[in-house]
């Protein structure tokens, strides 16, 4: 073991944080840090003499901690300005813990410090230190302890960009009762719909060598932790990649692999799963682009979740099914609403790769905004529109979840007007308007919906209906789902009307209708298989216990 001399034990400093958002340096000599619980983030920070000529962050820093059962895992450190460097990690088992560390090159107060530190029970209600962070198991999420995890996501691009520490609260508060689970925004600025951060930060340099700039990276802390402490996942797109004016195009590949490795060192101890690329086309030169990107970061083995977003209408995967690292398909429905549309989110790309078999979590991770004026109609959609779109798609591969998104919203409105660059997406209302659209309170009961069953059980399963209105009129398609271990099934109308199915259900333990626009329920009867529904809204056929001869 390395012996720190005086002037190193002041060099070494260790945060342990926690649940409630809170964090303590104390210093300590870099053999014997201070004792944290099992489950809970730590941050060490190192303060070396001198650094090499050059951008920071390109020293190649990492630390290897040790589990008290002998597991170890290489973790990248990452440069938080001046000659400061910080890794962190989230430790998981009760006992003694040792890291050392490691640079190229080798850095006096960087290379070759050896210690250890004891992690004790953690007594924590916060679900990311109870469970753990999340993981992949077949085609849903869930966390480190096998907890079941439901993606109901809610869509702020330019929120943490954009909003003030005590908006960032008030927004979280909102999603939290409306029992949103995860958050998805854009980092880094500039990108097409935003120039810089509330404090007039960019992420980067341009127009020269490319430098990171910590400090853009330091108020994003806060909002990361804010999620955190809320018991919600982050969901951060590393790099907008569509336009010209977009990090994911004007700069060079090298450039981007910096910062996508830079908030991944950063924030893979967070509650993550992590969007590659934003509203890329995966065209035949992105996707090699992108494929090549992807494996440099996580094909090294354990890391959080990853997905990518594509642009509207668009499923590249199937030629990316062999890309391990890639633990989910994202897809965007995108904003439309005609004929053709609509047969695409409930009948189309995602439908056919279900058919061929699905391998990995499957999400809309953007269907129609609400109140977005939508492409064909030129109408702003409903939150009937969108609130059809997204159960199509809930009910369209094995069931991991969903996101919502709110004009106004994905942009972090200020005040009223046309979101920045976004010509033709119609009038958008401040977010602290927009956050109250009837949209979002309406996942609430999706959530609680899909919550009341074991909903990883549930899978697409159009054979049960006997007549399908959809094949007439794409707007009428009716939805069915049945858990694995035919526990349940469940029934999306469109437009209210009939469902039969077969065979029909025998001594269901309940049968009921669900109404997605207020989450109230009612008893439902049938006559020969066939179930009528109250009106002609959108309802759910909810029937549980369903036993078949």
């Amino acid at each position: 073991m390395v012996m720190a001399s005086e002037k190193m034990q002041q060099r070494v400093l260790f945060f342990l944080t926690l649940s409630l958002a809170t964090a303590w340096p104390l210093f300590a000599p870099a053999q014997n840090l201070p004792a944290s619980p099992a489950g809970q983030r730590i941050e060490i920070t190192f303060s070396p003499d001198a650094l090499p000529a050059g951008p920071a962050d390109l020293v190649d820093f990492s630390v290897s901690f040790t589990s008290p059962k002998g597991s170890t895992f290489e973790i990248p450190g990452f440069w938080d300005g001046k000659n400061q460097f910080k890794v962190r990690f989230r430790p998981t088992e009760e006992g003694q813990w040792k890291y050392s560390t490691r640079s190229n090159p080798k850095v006096n107060g960087l290379d070759g410090l050896q210690g250890e530190w004891q992690c004790g029970k953690n007594y924590s209600l916060n679900p990311w230190n109870k469970h753990g962070i999340l993981k992949v198991n077949g085609t849903h999420l869930e966390h480190q302890d096998g907890t079941p995890f439901f993606w109901m996501g809610d869509t702020v691009w330019n929120g943490p960009l954009l909003s003030s520490d005590a908006d960032w609260e008030t927004y979280l508060k909102d999603r939290k009762a409306k029992e949103f689970s995860v958050i998805q925004f854009n980092v880094l600025a500039p990108w097409r719909a935003g120039e810089a951060d509330e404090k007039g930060n960019q992420a980067f340099t341009s127009g020269g060598p490319m430098r990171i700039n910590p400090v853009f990276f330091q108020r994003l802390d806060k909002r990361m932790q804010a999620i955190e402490t809320a018991g919600m996942a982050a969901a951060p797109v590393l790099v907008w990649s569509l336009t010209k004016k977009d990090p994911g195009q004007f700069l060079s590949n090298e450039d981007i692999l910096r910062l996508v490795r830079y908030q991944v060192a950063r924030y893979e101890s967070f509650p993550v799963v992590w969007i590659l690329a934003g509203d890329n086309p995966y065209n035949p030169q992105q996707t090699e682009k992108w494929k090549k990107i992807g494996r440099e970061v996580f094909a090294r083995g354990h890391h959080a979740p990853v997905t990518t977003h594509p642009t509207g209408m668009n499923w590249p995967w199937e030629s990316w099914r062999n890309e391990k690292w890639l633990s989910l398909f994202g897809y965007q429905s995108g904003h439309g609403d005609d004929a053709r549309t609509l047969k695409w989110i409930h009948s189309g790309p995602v439908t056919a790769s279900v058919h061929k078999g699905a391998d990995r979590p499957i999400i809309n991770l953007e269907p129609p905004y609400e109140d977005h004026v939508a492409y064909q109609s030129k109408k702003p959609h409903s939150d009937f529109s969108v609130r059809r779109a997204i159960y199509w798609s809930l009910f369209a591969a094995p069931v991991a979840g969903v996101t919502y998104g709110g004009h106004g919203m994905w942009s972090w409105q200020m005040k009223p007007g046309v979101p920045l660059d976004h010509p033709g997406t119609g009038r958008a209302q401040p977010w602290h308007i927009a956050k109250d659209l009837p949209g979002a309170l309406q996942m609430k009961y999706l959530a609680r919906l899909m919550k009341s069953f074991e909903w990883w059980k549930l899978q697409p399963a159009p054979l049960l209906l006997i007549e399908q209105p959809g094949n007439q009129n794409p707007a009428r398609h009716i939805s069915v789902m049945q858990a694995s271990d035919n526990s349940g099934v469940l029934a999306y109308l469109p437009e209210g009307g009939n469902v039969r199915l077969r065979p029909a259900i025998n001594n269901p333990a309940s049968q009921e209708w669900h109404n997605p626009l207020t989450g109230e329920k009612k008893k439902a009867t049938q006559q020969g298989g066939v179930y009528q529904a109250p009106d002609n809204q959108d309802w759910i056929l909810c029937i549980r216990g369903a036993v078949n001869p």
